[in-house]
């Protein structure tokens, strides 16, 4: 489904968000509090837009992800690329000093096990932050959102989306995740510590931070 919207994924993210997509990966740079020459592996990272943002501050980012296609409309950003399963990520034990995934997380088979993973290739101490649709936190805007999601959204995906179809899931997709209280439960369920989340734009959108624990790995 993936490879199918690749080659205009990031226009469609544009038009789809308003606009919004460019300052959610700011302020998701911003979260992680990067220093020059740090790693950050960039998780189901897509055509590496993000990636390129979390350059901006000096950092090593690497940018991984299950589509190829998305991975090939990636090359031209001039960052590293690498093929990879949320699952089983090909990288060693505490291999970053911080890790990131936007709009992802709730695409993979097992959320659980990805959080996990997450852990594994973090060094202790170091930092998690989740950019994930959520939960509007005011019933009204929540309701109108929400209209959006199941009615204007698939029509404005046929006219700027190189395959309409998948964007219904996506609809579908945000309103079977869970809400920021829930999603952070299952963040030290992983076994991640410090958590705690930021709402942004009314909570269309939530930056979920964490920070990896000094334990054991908790493999799946």
């Amino acid at each position: 489904m993936f490879d199918g919207v690749a080659s205009r994924y990031d226009l469609t993210n544009t038009v789809l968000s308003f606009g919004r997509d460019r300052a959610w990966r700011r302020a998701t740079r911003a979260a992680l509090g990067l220093s020059p020459g740090e790693r950050v592996l960039d998780l189901a990272a897509g055509t590496a837009v993000s990636t390129v943002e979390l350059a901006r501050c000096g950092a090593y980012p690497v940018a991984a992800d299950f589509s190829l296609g998305m991975l090939a409309q990636g090359r031209r950003r001039g960052v590293p690329l690498v093929a990879g399963d949320a699952l089983r990520l090909p990288f060693a034990d505490a291999a970053f000093d911080a890790v990131t995934i936007s709009f992802g997380l709730r695409n993979v088979a097992d959320v659980d096990l990805a959080l996990r993973e997450l852990a594994r290739v973090t060094q202790p101490g170091g930092r998690l932050v989740v950019c994930e649709f959520s939960r509007p936190t005011w019933a009204p805007f929540r309701a109108a959102y929400l209209e959006y999601l199941m009615r204007a959204l698939p029509v404005v995906a046929r006219r700027v989306a190189s395959n309409p179809d998948a964007y219904v899931y996506l609809a579908e997709s945000i309103r079977a995740w869970p809400d920021q209280p829930a999603l952070a439960a299952r963040l030290v369920a992983a076994g991640w510590r410090d958590v705690a989340w930021r709402d942004l734009t009314g909570g269309i959108v939530a930056l979920h931070r964490a920070t990896r624990g000094a334990g054991p790995d908790r493999r799946g």
